[in-house]
C-alpha cells in the first residue's frame, strides 16, 4: 500500500468549506482515496496527525462525513483485523437473534493466533470473555465446536510426519460417522479443532481410503444446520483458505445486487491479509475477475471503496 502522500490535502478536506457541495464530494472522494490504499499502522498514524492539528477525533469526524455501506466499510478500516473480528462477532450476538452466518465465517477461518488474539482484544474492548459470550449465544454441538475453536487448542505444524497418528485420526473420522447409526460428534470436534491444519490435510486424504465418501460428503451425510456449515467451513479452510473466501465472495455476489455484509466483512478483514491470493483463486475458479464481478454488482462511493481495497483487475 501507499505511502503518506496527501495527508495535508487530507485534513484540508474536513475543514469547513463555503461551497458546500463540493466539498462533500472532496471529502467523500479524497477518504476513500487515502484511506483504503494505506496499512491498519498509516491509518492510525493519519489518525493521530489529524487529531493533533484539527483538536478533535477523527472517527467522529469520519461518521459526520459518511453513512451507510461506505461508512462501513471506512469505519472497519480504522480498526486493527483483530479489533475488526471482534467487533463483527459482538455486533453477530448482541441484540436478539444470532447472525450465525458471521460466527463461522470469522471462528472458522482463522488461525491459532488470530483466534488468541481476537480473544484479548474482544476482552479489551467489550470487557467480557469472548467464551462466555460465545456460549451464552448458541446451543448443543454447534456451541461447543465454536467453544473449542475459540479455546485456540490447535497443534503446531511439525517438520515430523506421523504417519501412524494420521492413518489413527482418519480411522477415528469413519468410525465416528460414516461407519455407525448417528454420529460421534465429540470426536470429529476434537480432532478438528486440535490437529495442525497439515495434519488434518494428510488426515483428510487418507480419509478416502477407509470410506466411500470425502470428509466434505460425509459432512453434509452426517450432521445439519449450523454445525454442517461450521464443519465444511473447517475443511474447506484447511485445504485452501483462500478459494473458501472467493466462493464465499462468489455467493455474495452470485444474484442482482450483492450480500453486501459478507462482501464487506471479506473485503475488510482479508485486504492486508490475503486478498490478493483471494483474487487469484476467483479468477482460476470462477471465469472472471474480482474486480470485475465487484464492479457489476455495486455502485457508488461503496463501489469505489470496494474496488480500492480489491487492488487490480486481474
Amino acid at each position: 500500500m501507499a505511502g503518506f502522500l496527501s495527508i495535508y490535502d487530507f485534513f484540508f478536506f474536513f475543514d469547513d468549506d463555503d461551497d458546500e457541495e463540493k466539498n462533500d464530494f472532496i471529502t467523500l472522494q479524497t477518504i476513500i482515496d487515502v484511506l483504503t490504499k494505506r496499512t491498519y499502522n498509516q491509518r492510525r498514524e493519519i489518525a493521530f496527525a489529524y487529531e493533533r492539528r484539527a483538536k478533535k477525533d477523527m472517527i467522529s469526524a469520519l461518521k459526520g462525513a459518511l453513512s451507510g455501506s461506505l461508512e462501513t466499510v471506512i469505519l472497519g478500516l480504522m480498526k486493527s483485523t483483530a479489533q475488526y473480528d471482534a467487533s463483527e462477532i459482538k455486533a453477530s450476538i448482541k441484540g436478539l437473534g444470532t447472525d450465525e452466518e458471521s460466527l463461522i465465517d470469522i471462528l472458522c477461518s482463522r488461525s491459532n493466533a488470530e483466534l488468541m488474539e481476537i480473544r484479548k482484544v474482544y476482552k479489551e474492548l467489550f470487557k467480557k470473555d469472548l467464551e462466555k459470550d460465545v456460549a451464552g449465544d448458541t446451543s448443543g454441538d454447534f456451541a461447543k465446536l465454536l467453544l473449542a475453536l475459540v479455546e485456540a487448542k490447535r497443534a503446531e505444524p511439525s517438520s515430523v510426519i506421523d504417519y501412524q497418528k494420521i492413518d489413527e485420526d482418519a480411522r477415528a473420522l469413519y468410525d465416528a460417522g460414516v461407519k455407525r447409526k448417528g454420529t460421534d460428534v465429540k470426536c470429529w470436534i476434537s480432532i478438528m479443532s486440535e490437529r495442525s491444519v497439515p495434519h488434518l490435510q494428510k488426515v483428510f486424504e487418507r480419509y478416502k481410503s477407509y470410506s466411500p465418501y470425502d470428509m466434505q460428503e460425509s459432512i453434509r451425510k452426517e450432521v445439519k444446520g449450523d454445525l454442517e456449515k461450521s464443519f465444511l467451513t473447517l475443511v474447506q479452510c484447511f485445504e485452501n483458505k483462500q478459494l473458501y473466501f472467493a466462493n464465499r465472495l462468489q455467493d455474495a455476489m452470485k444474484s442482482k445486487g450483492a450480500k453486501e455484509k459478507v462482501l464487506t466483512r471479506i473485503t475488510v478483514s482479508r485486504c492486508e491479509v490475503d486478498l490478493k491470493k483471494i483474487r487469484q483463486e476467483f479468477r482460476a475458479h470462477h471465469g472472471k475477475s474480482l474486480y470485475q464481478t465487484i464492479a457489476e454488482h455495486t455502485k457508488g462511493d461503496y463501489q469505489r471503496a470496494l474496488l480500492s481495497l480489491c487492488g487490480g483487475d486481474d
